[in-house]
């Protein structure tokens, strides 16, 4: 994913040093040529021997160190990064490098980088919370560093707050963003992902096997390349993606009326959602009791919100909608894509290996006004940037 890329980790003296090691190894896995440097602190809660074994480059902690090669090593490691992350960040060291202190190995690489710089503070809730601490993380956010705000919990001092350091999933997509092109950048996406559950009683609902992984991977892609993205999930089991402004909806009805409220500000919308066609007519306030005979449920058609899209967008907002299928693929997909006035239109369909609800890849095959193109078998992320990459011409030309 990173091959040819240098990535500098610098870790500083906390307890959460120790997670710097699982993150260090999630980078080096990618091809990536890894650097860590280490405060003299840090080394007291992890071994250097420990990075060094996971990225396969020495670790630098002494300024003055001679067992290097010739060079003035801070300047040499700073030219070479393409990007800088300090994953923990302790309240001392976000100090020193919002004044532009160079007193150790670590603040004097990163004060002569001029590569994106993400810092991921971690302390107590006191340190975070203090006034100066915050004015020294706004100062470092206007100079254009990029900061990963802590998670709340239970703290290493016993404190109960902010402060925690993010999972290495996080921090590993921090260090992605800063190194995937900024095309986005500006844009506002509006996603949909998920199923939609349509109650039959307190304890019943009618839903589909969609399990909104394809919608996630469209929405971490699109914040990933610089987009503001809102997504309106219906009920899945996924983690939401870093940055993204999640809408969380369980009906169509509620999908329906959450797209509503964010599509005039969208510049893009992108119906990933597998919203459910049909709903009782009257869900039961009770549970039904099983009886001797059958049941009967009366169904009403849901609001068609892609249809409402195609017929209210504003103009120069690019619409795309997705198609499953179980025959006639292209016909009927190509048929949605006219009657729904959308610009795109991806399908896909149940019958064919490897695409489908639940599934890491996608078989998909893309339809615009102009054109019908059948992508290869991929991962979801994969096919959400060639989706992105096409929309994104549509939305510029």
């Amino acid at each position: 994913m990173f091959e040819g890329e240098t990535i500098l980790l610098g870790v500083t003296g906390g307890i959460a040093a120790y997670k710097a090691a699982q993150l260090a190894s999630d980078l080096s896995k990618t091809a990536a040529d890894v650097h860590v440097i280490m405060t003299k602190n840090a080394t007291a809660f992890v071994s250097p021997l420990t990075f060094e074994t996971l990225t396969n480059n020495r670790v630098s902690v002494d300024t003055f160190d001679r067992n290097f090669e010739y060079n003035v090593e801070h300047v040499a490691l700073a030219k070479k990064a393409d990007v800088f992350l300090v994953a923990p960040a302790t309240a001392n060291f976000i100090a020193k490098m919002a004044a532009g202190i160079a007193d150790d190995m670590l603040s004097t690489t990163i004060l002569a980088a001029s590569c994106p710089k993400i810092v991921a503070p971690a302390m107590n809730t006191g340190m975070y919370d203090n006034p100066i601490t915050q004015r020294n993380l706004q100062t470092l956010l206007a100079f254009g560093v990029d900061i990963v705000a802590p998670g709340s919990g239970h703290l290493a001092c016993g404190d109960v707050g902010r402060g925690r350091l993010p999972d290495p999933a996080v921090l590993f997509e921090a260090v992605r963003r800063a190194l995937t092109p900024q095309d986005l950048l500006g844009v506002r996406v509006l996603v949909t992902a998920g199923p939609t559950r349509e109650a039959v009683d307190p304890v019943r609902f009618l839903s589909n096997h969609s399990t909104g992984r394809m919608g996630y991977a469209v929405a971490a892609a699109a914040r990933r390349r610089g987009a503001e993205v809102t997504l309106v999930s219906g009920p899945v089991s996924l983690t939401p993606p870093d940055g993204v402004d999640v809408v969380p909806v369980v009906s169509a009805a509620e999908m329906f009326e959450a797209v509503k409220d964010a599509c005039e500000e969208a510049d893009i919308i992108i119906k990933c959602a597998a919203v459910a066609d049909y709903r009782p007519v009257n869900a039961a306030t009770e549970k039904i009791k099983k009886s001797e005979g059958g049941m009967e449920i009366p169904l009403e058609r849901t609001q068609d919100i892609l249809a409402w899209l195609g017929e209210h967008r504003r103009p120069g907002q690019v619409l795309c909608g997705f198609s499953m299928e179980t025959k006639d693929l292209i016909e009927h997909s190509r048929q949605k894509l006219e009657r729904k006035n959308a610009d795109m239109i991806v399908a896909n369909s149940l019958r064919e290996t490897g695409a489908g609800f639940g599934t890491e890849t996608n078989l998909v095959t893309i339809l615009t006004r102009e054109n019908t193109e059948r992508l290869p078998l991929m991962e979801k992320e994969m096919v959400a940037d060639a989706l992105l990459d096409r929309l994104l011409a549509i939305y510029r030309g």
